[in-house]
């Protein structure tokens, strides 16, 4: 399988960034794309919305549906994967892309935050996953794709952020244990990271970052695309890395990705 014509994604975060990149790659296709987000009404400082990202996925080929869930709330999630269920008549992909971001030491991490990006990165990576997992059991070629890193304990990457780090690898976690329990049953369960930094809003968290020394979002929507056409059954709990995705698929010219090629990239957290 090369395509995802005909395919239902649920996408979270999906009204900008890697999210949306993810769904017009997907629309080029002609798959059906559940855009799956907060950002319902336009926000002056950031660009998008569940409407005008449902909009792209039209034109781009797909059919959009916009649905304002936020996936800390359970009522949301079970409405909106009820919904895509009742306007498309299943869902074959999961991709857990919404999360939250707060890189600050212990001393400067309002409990506010800390519950944010645990209601929102771990514990609706897993709720998300509950609530799709009875269609993708039923699905042809059911793929859950988690954007989250490789699991490390290595405390360089704990110390300066620790609630951070616990929200993130949360989500790795929740793919380790997804994959043990759902893999054998045919669901591929995999994490897709990226090698350097994503030109997105989240590079306004990190301190003398540009995003000049990042690369397009459309890296990870590329890669991202790879892993889902491919045969689930018997693939699944990996930590996948864009670049290495896309040399096995034949793609190593990256210099196309890069917002300034003049720019040096800039590794992503979690990797070496």
């Amino acid at each position: 399988m090369s395509s995802l014509a005909g395919k239902t994604l649920f996408i979270t975060g999906a009204s900008r960034g890697i999210g949306l990149a993810i769904a017009l790659r997907a629309a080029r296709d002609g798959a059906n794309v559940a855009i799956a987000a907060k950002s319902s009404v336009p926000n002056p400082k950031l660009a998008g919305t569940i409407h005008t990202a449902a909009e792209a996925v039209n034109a781009a080929g797909g059919r959009g549906l916009a649905l304002k869930c936020d996936i800390r709330e359970e009522d949301d999630v079970r409405a909106a994967v009820a919904a895509t269920v009742d306007v498309f008549g299943g869902i074959d992909i999961l991709v857990n892309n919404a999360s939250a971001i707060w890189l600050r030491g212990a001393l400067d991490t309002p409990m506010k935050r800390f519950d944010l990006m645990s209601q929102v990165n771990s514990r609706g990576s897993f709720l998300c996953a509950q609530a799709c997992l009875p269609h993708l059991l039923e699905a042809a070629n059911p793929h859950i794709l988690t954007l989250a890193p490789p699991p490390s304990l290595d405390s360089k990457w704990w110390a300066p952020h620790t609630g951070y780090t616990l929200a993130k690898m949360g989500m790795s976690f929740v793919t380790l244990g997804l994959a043990a329990e759902f893999g054998p049953q045919g669901v591929a369960v995999n994490a897709l990271w990226p090698r350097t930094l994503i030109a997105t809003e989240a590079l306004n968290m990190i301190p003398g970052v540009e995003a000049a020394n990042g690369r397009k979002p459309e890296i990870m929507a590329d890669a991202a695309h790879a892993v889902l056409v491919r045969e689930a059954r018997g693939f699944s709990g990996h930590f996948l890395i864009d670049d290495e995705v896309l040399a096995e698929a034949g793609i190593t010219d990256l210099s196309g990705y890069a917002i300034d090629p003049s720019k040096p990239l800039y590794p992503d957290l979690f990797l070496d």
